[in-house]
């Protein structure tokens, strides 16, 4: 009975310990090279974005409307009920919460936001693309996703009252029609490839060109969406170089305690940094593939796939000289690429579940306890090593990533179809 008694109260000391630990203060010093570090964090260090060289529409307020227009609309799709927006939806911070896309059907990779990413170098989980006008292509034709060919995108807009002048204002004519087949593209089914082989070359790259500007367009109105300053800002700027100290009403003590692990022995200022958290390069932690798929090459693949693609920086489409395309010309490739995914940006996370490039994590804790373990990777190695973080201090991490959290710093306007 007195063993039973002092179980049960060591239990309630201990709860009251660790409720107090989470609860009360911590110390809000910092060092003079942990402020400037935090200050690099905030968004008020983002540099302008900018000029996209591979495209000289991207700053066109014209390309933004045209782009808009294009991004909510659901007949560039076979099935008329697809568009841009199905899987990244402004509600959820341009992803779609559904742990792999859906369009016309099931996708392989869980959808990133499209939150800051115009700042990116490389685009898609594996950076198979090296633009944001480049990655706005592959959906359009893709059979699970809008399942649309370059060639039909051709005829709509060349038949639609809306689209035609529009398209015509920014870039010239459209090709005629007449001698183009109701669908063809190099990419799409037996049927399409084959109307395809059948065109005339110059038809071809004058369907392509078409492609390659409503890609253009897109990535005008996708560079319009980017992050407002969090909770977290607020209290990087207040931080001064002298004094390392500031009011407990900006961030409480628990989200203090995750700062301080996130920049120091959790280590995820390792590859989440900048005023985005991302270091826009590529790692593999050992994330498990897709349920029944074998492991992604993520990276290495990627970027043997974005050198061959012939909507690249250096290809005929491209508004880009060669000498403007380093990014791509001198990308890495070597080994230790297999198995290595996008790091994404931990802006507004707490919104945009699940997570990892297999859409195979619901929650955040499931996400930082993954880190804390590193398990072995199935494909290459763990770049991540176990931290041993104790559960309150994956709590206190948790707590800090939600003070990333803010709306947008886009137009309102936006963010909703435009009226037909």
């Amino acid at each position: 009975m007195r063993r039973l008694l002092f179980t049960l109260i060591s239990g309630i000391v201990l709860g009251v310990v660790s409720w107090n630990y989470l609860s009360l203060p911590v110390s809000r010093d910092w060092s003079a090279s942990e402020i400037a570090l935090i200050k690099s964090l905030s968004l008020s260090q983002l540099p302008a974005l900018t000029p996209s060289p591979s495209n000289r529409v991207a700053d066109d307020p014209r390309a933004i409307a045209l782009g808009h227009r294009l991004f909510f609309d659901t007949r560039l799709s076979a099935s008329g009920t697809v568009s841009c927006a199905s899987c990244h939806q402004p509600a959820h911070m341009f992803t779609d919460g559904l742990p792999l896309a859906v369009g016309a059907g099931v996708g392989s990779r869980n959808t990133p936001s499209l939150v800051g990413i115009s700042h990116s170098p490389w685009f898609y989980w594996d950076g198979r693309k090296d633009s944001q006008w480049s990655q706005a292509l592959a959906p359009i034709e893709a059979g699970i996703e809008q399942d649309f060919t370059r060639v039909e995108l051709t005829h709509f807009l060349a038949s639609d009252p809306v689209y035609a002048p529009l398209y015509t204002e920014l870039f010239g004519d459209l090709p005629s029609l007449s001698e183009l087949p109701p669908a063809a593209s190099p990419a799409g089914d037996a049927t399409e490839k084959a109307a395809w082989e059948r065109m005339d070359p110059q038809l071809q790259q004058a369907a392509s060109r078409v492609f390659s500007n409503v890609g253009k367009a897109l990535a005008a109105y996708q560079r319009q969406i980017q992050p407002a300053a969090a909770r977290f800002d607020a209290y990087a700027d207040s931080l001064s170089a002298t004094q390392g100290s500031t009011p407990s009403s900006v961030l409480n003590g628990s989200e203090i305690a995750g700062l301080r692990l996130f920049i120091g022995k959790g280590q995820c200022v390792s590859c989440h940094n900048g005023p985005l958290f991302t270091n826009h390069e590529f790692h593999n932690t050992g994330i498990l593939p897709v349920a029944g798929e074998l492991p992604s090459m993520g990276r290495y693949d990627g970027i043997r796939t974005a050198r061959q693609d012939p909507f690249n920086c250096l290809g005929q489409f491209s508004d880009a000289s060669a000498s403007q395309c380093t990014e791509l010309r001198f990308a890495r490739d070597s080994n230790d690429l297999v198995g290595a995914h996008k790091t994404p940006t931990l802006r507004n996370v707490t919104l945009t579940a699940p997570y990892m490039h297999s859409g195979g994590m619901p929650t955040l804790r499931e996400v930082l306890e993954h880190y804390n373990e590193a398990p072995v990777s199935m494909l290459s190695h763990n770049e991540a090593k176990p931290l041993g973080l104790r559960s309150v201090e994956l709590r206190q991490l948790e707590a800090f990533l939600q003070t990333l959290t803010a709306p947008l710093n886009t137009n309102p306007a936006l963010l909703q179809p435009p009226n037909r």
